[in-house]
Protein backbone atom coordinates (compact mmCIF):
# COMPACT_ATOMS: atom_id res chain seq x y z
CA UNK A 1 0.00 0.00 0.00
CA UNK A 2 1.39 3.21 -1.10
CA UNK A 3 1.34 5.98 1.33
CA UNK A 4 2.49 9.54 1.58
CA UNK A 5 2.36 11.77 4.38
CA UNK A 6 2.84 15.09 5.27
CA UNK A 7 4.47 16.97 8.18
CA UNK A 8 5.73 20.49 9.19
CA UNK A 9 2.35 22.56 8.84
CA UNK A 10 0.87 25.04 11.09
CA UNK A 11 0.33 28.53 12.08
CA UNK A 12 2.78 31.38 11.41
CA UNK A 13 2.84 35.21 11.11
CA UNK A 14 3.76 36.70 7.71
CA UNK A 15 7.37 36.33 7.07
CA UNK A 16 7.93 33.35 8.50
CA UNK A 17 9.34 30.18 7.38
CA UNK A 18 8.07 26.98 7.00
CA UNK A 19 9.40 23.63 6.23
CA UNK A 20 7.15 20.70 4.76
CA UNK A 21 8.03 17.08 4.57
CA UNK A 22 6.33 14.56 2.73
CA UNK A 23 7.69 11.07 3.33
CA UNK A 24 6.47 7.97 0.92
CA UNK A 25 6.14 4.67 1.49
CA UNK A 26 5.12 1.38 -0.52
CA UNK A 27 6.70 2.94 -3.65
CA UNK A 28 9.84 4.91 -4.52
CA UNK A 29 8.98 7.87 -6.94
CA UNK A 30 12.91 9.30 -7.58
CA UNK A 31 12.24 8.19 -11.66
CA UNK A 32 9.20 10.18 -11.68
CA UNK A 33 8.42 13.16 -10.01
CA UNK A 34 7.47 15.12 -6.87
CA UNK A 35 5.44 17.82 -6.62
CA UNK A 36 3.30 19.77 -3.84
CA UNK A 37 -0.04 21.59 -4.56
CA UNK A 38 -2.24 23.60 -2.28
CA UNK A 39 -5.57 24.55 -2.24
CA UNK A 40 -7.13 28.01 -0.44
CA UNK A 41 -9.95 28.32 0.85
CA UNK A 42 -12.97 28.90 -1.45
CA UNK A 43 -10.06 28.07 -4.56
CA UNK A 44 -9.27 24.67 -6.58
CA UNK A 45 -5.95 22.64 -5.93
CA UNK A 46 -3.19 24.66 -7.97
CA UNK A 47 0.35 23.78 -8.78
CA UNK A 48 3.05 24.62 -5.90
CA UNK A 49 6.52 23.17 -7.22
CA UNK A 50 7.64 20.14 -8.89
CA UNK A 51 11.30 18.21 -9.13
CA UNK A 52 11.87 15.65 -11.61
CA UNK A 53 13.99 12.37 -11.92
CA UNK A 54 16.24 14.68 -12.95
CA UNK A 55 17.08 17.48 -10.37
CA UNK A 56 14.85 19.73 -12.86
CA UNK A 57 11.98 22.14 -10.87
CA UNK A 58 9.55 23.59 -11.73
CA UNK A 59 7.74 26.61 -9.40
CA UNK A 60 4.52 28.36 -9.74
CA UNK A 61 4.93 32.29 -10.53
CA UNK A 62 3.27 33.05 -7.15
CA UNK A 63 6.22 31.16 -5.20
CA UNK A 64 9.43 31.68 -7.08
CA UNK A 65 12.25 33.00 -5.02
CA UNK A 66 10.14 32.31 -2.10
CA UNK A 67 9.92 28.34 -1.73
CA UNK A 68 12.44 25.84 -3.08
CA UNK A 69 11.54 21.91 -3.56
CA UNK A 70 14.18 19.38 -2.62
CA UNK A 71 14.34 15.51 -2.19
CA UNK A 72 16.29 12.80 -0.73
CA UNK A 73 15.97 9.71 -2.93
CA UNK A 74 17.56 7.87 -0.12
CA UNK A 75 14.66 8.46 2.38
CA UNK A 76 12.02 8.72 -0.32
CA UNK A 77 11.23 11.97 1.40
CA UNK A 78 10.82 15.31 -0.67
CA UNK A 79 10.53 18.87 1.09
CA UNK A 80 8.85 22.11 0.78
CA UNK A 81 11.18 24.86 2.36
CA UNK A 82 8.57 28.12 2.32
CA UNK A 83 10.01 31.50 3.29
CA UNK A 84 8.96 34.96 3.42
CA UNK A 85 5.26 33.83 3.65
CA UNK A 86 2.10 35.80 3.10
CA UNK A 87 -1.28 35.82 4.49
CA UNK A 88 -2.18 34.17 0.77
CA UNK A 89 -0.04 31.25 1.17
CA UNK A 90 -3.09 30.31 3.55
CA UNK A 91 -4.09 26.47 2.38
CA UNK A 92 -4.14 23.11 2.87
CA UNK A 93 -0.92 21.51 0.90
CA UNK A 94 -0.75 18.43 -0.53
CA UNK A 95 2.50 16.18 -1.98
CA UNK A 96 1.64 14.19 -5.02
CA UNK A 97 4.18 11.46 -6.17
CA UNK A 98 4.53 9.84 -9.89
CA UNK A 99 6.37 6.56 -10.29
CA UNK A 100 7.23 7.29 -14.30
CA UNK A 101 8.43 10.24 -15.75
CA UNK A 102 6.51 12.82 -17.28
CA UNK A 103 6.23 16.18 -19.63
CA UNK A 104 4.03 17.65 -17.27
CA UNK A 105 5.22 17.95 -13.97
CA UNK A 106 2.97 21.06 -12.96
CA UNK A 107 -0.25 19.42 -14.26
CA UNK A 108 -2.19 17.41 -11.26
CA UNK A 109 -3.92 14.91 -13.66
CA UNK A 110 -0.10 13.17 -13.67
CA UNK A 111 0.33 12.53 -10.39
CA UNK A 112 -1.03 8.92 -9.11
CA UNK A 113 -0.23 9.55 -5.06
CA UNK A 114 -1.64 12.03 -3.21
CA UNK A 115 -1.15 12.92 0.54
CA UNK A 116 -3.85 13.82 2.62
CA UNK A 117 -2.83 17.39 3.34
CA UNK A 118 -0.89 19.46 6.04
CA UNK A 119 -2.41 22.95 7.04
CA UNK A 120 -0.59 25.85 6.67
CA UNK A 121 -1.59 29.49 7.91
CA UNK A 122 -0.24 32.10 7.77
CA UNK A 123 -1.31 35.27 9.58
CA UNK A 124 -0.75 39.18 9.03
Amino acid sequence: QVQLVESGGGLVQAGASLRLSCAASGRTFNAGSMAWFRRAPGKEREFVAAITWNDNTYYADFVKGRFSISRDNAKNTWTLQMNSLKPEDTAVYYCAGRTIVTSLPESQTQYNYWGQGTQVTVSS
